[in-house]
């Protein structure tokens, strides 16, 4: 099923209602379809029209991320390193987990509003599982690792870099812890 283009007035206030939660989202802020309203100074109607729930909305300023990591694991499952790889996926994960303050209640919520927010959590899962077990078949990483045991992991490097430094240092803590990590991963 297809759905029709947006009238032109519609695609205007679309976009200004998802720059305004992206900037919402970017404040800390949590989001509140009445605020994101006032604040993109629509009517209630109009972004709930959009928008039905504060998640879809959520979602849908995740998506660009979600997309982008979900490209960077598809091209990572082609590199010949399974260990540089892996690595690589897993720095660029926790570096938009700790730089996009709307991937992690995505990712963590147990439901999704929108079903391309699925297809994309499942995509960015089967991903870091493939690329796990290539690291494994390669023998660069613990046998005992299991694909779920990333997400834990991911989610513990990303909790300490947020709560032990700056904003602007987050992304280099998340590198600093993960890279422990990962030596903590490999086979010696």
């Amino acid at each position: 099923m297809t759905t029709a283009p947006l009238r032109k007035d519609a695609a205007r206030n679309w976009e200004r209602i998802v720059s305004v939660a992206r900037e919402l989202v970017d404040e800390g802020v949590p989001l509140q379809l009445n605020d994101v309203a006032r604040r993109a100074r629509l009517g209630v109607g109009t972004v709930y029209r959009h928008f039905p729930t504060a998640e879809a909305l959520l979602e849908t300023v995740a998506a660009p991320g979600l997309e982008a990591l979900a490209a960077h694991g598809e091209q990572a499952l082609t590199d010949d390193d399974a260990g540089r790889a892996l690595a690589g996926f897993l720095t660029r994960t926790i570096e938009a987990q700790v730089t996009d303050a709307s991937l992690s209640p995505v990712t963590a919520a147990p439901v999704d509003a929108l079903t391309r927010t699925s297809e994309l959590k499942r995509t960015l899962r089967s991903v870091g599982g493939q690329l796990l077990e290539q690291a494994r078949e390669a023998r660069v990483v613990r046998a005992d690792l299991t694909s779920d045991d990333l997400v834990p992991l991911m989610c513990g490097v990303a909790f300490a870099a947020n709560v032990h430094s700056a904003p602007a240092a987050r992304a280099e803590t998340a590198r600093r812890y993960l890279n422990a990590l990962l030596e903590g991963l490999y086979v010696r």
